[in-house]
């Protein structure tokens, strides 16, 4: 009509998103390789050099009191400037990271060590909140899969990472570099080209483009910019803390016994092999699975699978607990169900946080939420190498599935207060 202002072409989001998916597995099975460096070979390093084992769990710490930071920093570039210069700094410090772990290694130098595995954190965190772009243009009933589509990808270089531990040992040696350090040499190319990797091909930015859709349509229709947030803030509010609530127990249950578990193995000799392989299981068990758990997610609902992880927790917790130190397979089941436990958590609390917050403050909240996980993985990680020191592995594993019990209640009260609601 004459003198109507034309609307532009809402871009196609569809083709967009997998684009974007395309482009994030990638940098995701790069940063897989790099984050398992530290789950590995972090503790052993640290009980190598200060030889204690009651610090074991520092680097566990240090690096997810790392990712604390370093998810406050992803989280607002992300929501000022996008998802794409975001997610590639905090990868690029990874890389940085990772040499520097290198080079207190060489030196013996244990303040630097700690230095550089707080730094090193951001990997873990930015391998995290890359989960939170998969979704953004995603439709509301398919984003836990979305979710769960970034989230498998990892599975790649979180399981080859660990089993190349012995390799990358041999392969430090070589340089004069101690062998425990070794995993470090593949964290640092790996998040290197996985920020690389962003820097050139996550185009466009799917935060950018979420919301220069969502207000061409608002301003097409008069619609809201994201129909499908809540929008009562009592109940916006709810979803977030449920959400982290979530999150929060399934991390703390998870690192405290994915840190002390290769010490644990170490005490009973195991070497470096044997706990890759555990580690490998475990990091395959904590992202393969994500595909249907993300289905079941948009079909059966969060707050189911929520609770699921909390009885796969304990389940996983017992086991560890009763497992003989010398047994092999059975540590390895354990850790395969405390992955699986970990992944229903992060899956679903990811998906509620996701569909409580508008697109508008989305980012901020999104790394706001991950401060909380990463500080209590960096609790769980301090804590456990002190349980362990104190009262042994055993005693460290069950008190991870008294924890995991807190997510049934919480979920059974969620579900009353929205059928309450209705």
């Amino acid at each position: 009509m004459p003198g109507t202002t034309p609307q532009p072409p809402i871009p196609d989001t569809a083709a967009a998103q997998r684009r974007v998916l395309r482009v994030l597995v990638t940098s995701q099975i790069l940063s897989g390789a790099g984050l398992a460096a530290g789950v590995t070979v972090g503790a052993l390093l640290a009980q190598e050099m200060l030889g204690s084992t009651s610090l074991a769990g520092l680097p566990s710490a240090l690096f997810t009191a790392g990712s604390a930071l370093a998810a406050i920093v992803v989280g607002r570039i992300s929501h000022t400037r996008g998802r794409r210069p975001g997610l590639a700094a905090g990868y690029l410090a990874g890389a940085i990271g990772s040499a520097a772990v290198i080079a207190a290694a060489t030196l013996g130098n244990a303040p630097l060590l700690f230095a550089a595995l707080f730094v090193y954190g951001a990997g873990t965190a930015t391998n995290l909140q890359a989960r939170y772009a998969g979704a953004d243009l995603a439709a509301p009933g398919h984003r836990a899969r979305a979710v769960s589509t970034v989230l498998v990808a990892t599975t790649l270089g979180g399981v080859a990472g660990p089993n190349l531990a012995a390799p990358t040992g041999t392969l430090a040696r070589h340089f004069g570099i101690p062998a425990l350090a070794g995993p470090f040499l593949l964290a640092g190319v790996a998040y290197a080209l996985a920020a690389l990797v962003l820097v050139l091909r996550l185009r466009p930015d799917p935060l950018l483009l979420a919301r220069t859709t969502a207000e061409s349509t608002s301003a097409g229709t008069g619609a809201p910019e994201d129909p499908s947030a809540d929008t009562d803030p009592g109940h916006a509010r709810n979803g977030v803390l449920t959400g982290a609530l979530v999150m929060v127990l399934t991390q703390l249950v998870m690192v405290a016994i994915m840190t002390m578990t290769p010490v644990h193995m170490h005490d009973h000799g195991h070497g470096t092999a044997a706990t890759g392989l555990v580690i490998a299981i475990h990091i395959g068990a904590m992202y393969l699975p994500s595909p249907l758990t993300g289905w079941l997610a948009d079909r059966y609902g969060r707050m189911t699978v929520a609770a699921a992880s909390g009885t796969t927790l304990l389940a996983a917790s017992v086991l560890a607990a009763a497992a003989p130190g010398d047994s092999v397979a059975l540590l390895a089941l354990a850790l395969a169900l405390l992955g699986l436990g970990w992944n229903f958590g992060l899956v679903a609390g990811t998906a509620i946080i996701t569909d409580t917050v508008p697109l508008a403050t989305r980012a901020r909240t999104q790394g706001t939420v991950d401060v909380s996980i990463a500080l209590a993985g960096a609790t769980g990680g301090l804590g456990s190498g002190l349980i362990v020191s104190a009262a042994g592995f055993p005693a460290l594993a069950l008190t991870g599935g008294l924890l995991s019990l807190a997510l049934l209640p919480a979920a059974a009260a969620t579900v009353r207060r929205r059928k309450t609601t209705a």
